[in-house]
């Protein structure tokens, strides 16, 4: 059966302004949830919250956190950004999403809190997004100690055929510390799909994987992470993608503990960076907050990854790259 998935990739560059500015105290490291996950083949360990389990240049912590409605009201909220800060401190690269404001000052002032106390974090964005008067940002923001971003390299997918309802923002990262031959080299891709329309916007995400692959940039670490509206084990057709993954497995994502929304989805067999350790950052019992408490952060919880700063997971050896068809947008036969 036929498939009308014209997705083509357009390079949107200078998205927003950017700003250079770092965290709260210096946290450990992320907070660690045990998981069982079918299609990795490595055991996962379990790490308590707050343990120190890694050096600087060895690993990096990915993550994703939908921060709900995240406008003007909420910024105004002393408690609010003092908490979120404190969670975007524990990692270095966040994708976030539902940031909802008219004003172009709510991520920068959220950045500056996180540097208040002498850390290098920095941002970017895309564009307001929607079909709807009610638009939505994408952004990374990220540890310019530990990763850095090519700005030249930040574009929005372009959908022509209007099949995604806020298209995925992507950008292209490199770990800071290991020799620029080593380093580990890596794609996001940001995104949120709508509860109302999640089965169609499901069916094309794998032809989005596949063009964020083949736009010429030649990397083969591409992880799409974000607020897919469904369970891990339900991502549709991105499954048909070969040695996809996801991060997250068994356990909820959203803040009262009923379901499971986000995750972080790459191929295995070709991100081998990837280093076994994964989950979700429950801060409602992390801070020790009432559920209301927790709902005025936000009703999704953070959720990560860890992978290697050195490519291929070890220096001197580089991620295996499959041979790769003609760039071909992302259109797709029968």
């Amino acid at each position: 059966m036929h498939r009308p998935t014209v997705l083509l990739l357009t390079v949107l560059a200078a998205l927003g302004s950017w700003f250079f500015v770092r965290d709260l105290p210096q946290s450990p490291g992320p907070g660690v949830s045990q998981w069982s996950n079918p299609y990795v083949e490595q055991p996962v360990s379990y790490t308590p919250p707050g343990t120190v389990r890694r050096r600087p240049g060895e690993t990096i912590h990915v993550a994703s956190f939908n921060v709900q409605v995240f406008g003007n009201a909420k910024v105004e909220k002393a408690r609010v950004m003092e908490v979120l800060a404190g969670i975007i401190s524990r990692f270095d690269v966040v994708a976030l999403q539902e940031i909802r404001s008219v004003s172009d000052d709510v991520v920068p002032r959220l950045v500056a809190q996180v540097n208040r106390t002498g850390r290098h974090f920095d941002y970017v964005i895309g564009p307001r997004l929607g079909r709807t008067n009610s638009k939505e940002q994408y952004a990374y923001v990220f540890d310019r100690d530990i990763v850095e971003v090519d700005r030249y390299q930040l574009y929005t997918v372009d959908d022509p055929d209007d099949l995604l309802h806020r298209e995925p923002l992507v950008a292209w990262f490199r770990c800071v510390g290991p020799p620029a031959e080593d380093a580990f080299t890596f794609t996001l891709v940001n995104v949120h799909l709508d509860p109302d329309e999640v089965q169609r916007e499901l069916s094309v995400l794998d032809d989005v994987y596949r063009a964020v692959k083949s736009d010429g940039r030649g990397e083969d670490d591409v992880i799409m992470l974000g607020d897919f509206n469904r369970d891990g084990s339900n991502l549709g057709q991105l499954f048909h993608v070969p040695g996809m993954v996801i991060a997250v497995q068994g356990l909820p994502t959203n803040t009262r503990g009923t379901a499971q929304y986000d995750n972080l989805v790459f191929q295995r067999t070709v991100t081998d960076e990837f280093t076994g350790h994964s989950g979700v950052f429950d801060f409602m019992r992390q801070f020790n907050f009432t559920m209301d408490e927790a709902l005025e952060i936000s009703d999704h919880l953070l959720v990560w990854a860890e992978f290697s700063a050195i490519e291929g997971g070890a220096p001197g050896r580089i991620a295996a790259q499959p041979p790769r068809p003609a760039p071909q947008g992302a259109s797709k036969g029968r």
